[in-house]
């Protein structure tokens, strides 16, 4: 069988989101992973915050949309990847559901208002969302295209787009997540 990048990546996403552990998705895990997420802006940025768990709700919700969730409520790993493919990672619905949560976040940690993220902000935003520092600091590596030292908006969402969208295997936005491999990309 042939690499499939997008499963793999997506594999990821899943087990990422898992909040519970138990190889399902529920409408809980989306929103704890929220609060995750939210927890990484400052505190009293309430915009940003709500912004984020707004996002992950959203999700959810395109996961319904798909028909996702069995009787119980509860997404698998096959159908998640299925409706990623069907509803979340199609260009419509994917500016709608997964660019919130990099605007928000760029906004968030981007305290100085330069645009751009360090590798420490860019290390610690990953870290404080369960990634290792090793892991994200290499990935900040290939993400900082054009070596200035820091990750503009427009190579964060860059990176976004090809973690979701691109097949191509060689992709820095694969590295989002960590280094890929073709037993088990991260990225």
């Amino acid at each position: 069988m042939a690499y499939d990048s997008t499963e793999q990546k997506f594999t990821i996403l899943f087990n990422w989101f898992d909040q519970g552990h138990d190889g399902r998705l529920t409408r809980g895990d989306f929103d704890q992973i929220g609060e995750v997420f939210a927890a990484v802006a400052p505190e009293g940025d309430e915009d940003n915050k709500n912004a984020l768990r707004n996002a992950f709700t959203r999700w959810w919700d395109a996961l319904v949309e798909a028909g996702a969730p069995d009787a119980r409520q509860e997404v698998g790993l096959p159908e998640f990847i299925a409706a990623m493919r069907s509803h979340i990672s199609i260009p419509a619905n994917f500016g709608h559901i997964v660019m919130p949560i990099i605007d928000a976040l760029m906004r968030a940690l981007d305290t100085d208002n330069t645009g751009a993220l360090t590798a420490d902000e860019y290390v610690r935003m990953y870290e404080a969302l369960g990634i290792d520092p090793s892991t994200s600091g290499a990935a900040f590596v290939r993400l900082d295209r054009n070596g200035s030292g820091t990750i503009t908006h427009d190579e964060f969402r860059t990176a976004i787009e090809e973690f979701y969208l691109s097949t191509d295997t060689n992709a820095p936005g694969n590295w989002l997540l960590g280094p890929p491999t073709p037993s088990s990309p991260q990225g």
